[in-house]
């Protein structure tokens, strides 16, 4: 075994689930909402906190695993969570009432997010999530710096793609799109980005400029 192999795999084994989120989990895997990781959870849990959000977006429901740990991480934040589909959304509902999360911390909205993103509020939200339709992730990211206010962050988890980002004989569209993402957020002016490989990966943005 590789000494990736075995950091990743101790990584792996080292955190500890809330049973909540563990609940929400199989869930989501039972509804075919393959669920972020543990780790990519936990560090978005920290990067919440540490950031001391009260406004979150998520693009991409599931079955509330991601929205639980922003919540952990963020108790006082208020999360708008954007899914296109009522039986992801019913079963993140019913998630973050096991949890004991206060109704008026979630705000659930049923729709396309490439038709809901346009019509909310930029520079307006503490940290973006986008987990959702990866054909259109580019887009997303860049509604999410839109919405993000100076200083907020802007996450996108799996954008590894299990692999074949760092693999260059892979050109499918879905890998290029992450790919070219990675790139271009590295080279920008106006963000500040690192990549982390624990778990499927997770993108950070910093949006640093102010928009128009």
């Amino acid at each position: 075994m590789s000494e990736y192999d075995a950091n990743a795999r101790f990584l792996r084994e080292s955190i500890v689930e809330p049973d909540a989120i563990t609940r929400a989990r199989a869930h989501a895997i039972e509804l075919g909402a393959v669920p972020i990781s543990a780790a990519v959870g936990s560090q978005i849990a920290v990067l919440a906190a540490a950031t001391g959000a009260r406004s979150i977006v998520e693009i991409g429901t599931g079955a509330g695993v991601s929205g639980l740990w922003l919540l952990r991480g963020a108790p006082q934040a208020v999360l708008t969570s954007i899914d296109n589909e009522p039986e992801h959304l019913a079963a993140a509902r019913q998630a973050f009432a096991d949890a004991k999360i206060p109704s008026t911390r979630a705000r659930f909205i049923t729709g396309r997010a490439i038709d809901v993103l346009p019509r909310m509020n930029e520079n307006s939200y503490d940290i973006v999530l986008v987990d959702a339709d990866p054909e259109h992730v580019i887009e997303y990211v860049e509604h999410g710096l839109r919405l993000a206010r100076t200083g907020g962050l802007v996450l996108v988890p799996r954008v590894l793609a299990g692999g074949r980002v760092a693999d260059p004989v892979q050109r499918d569209e879905i890998t290029s799109a992450y790919r070219s993402l990675v790139q271009e957020t590295q080279e920008s002016s106006a963000v500040l980005a690192t990549l982390s490989p624990a778990g499927e990966g997770l993108l950070q943005l910093i949006s640093l400029a102010e928009r128009d």
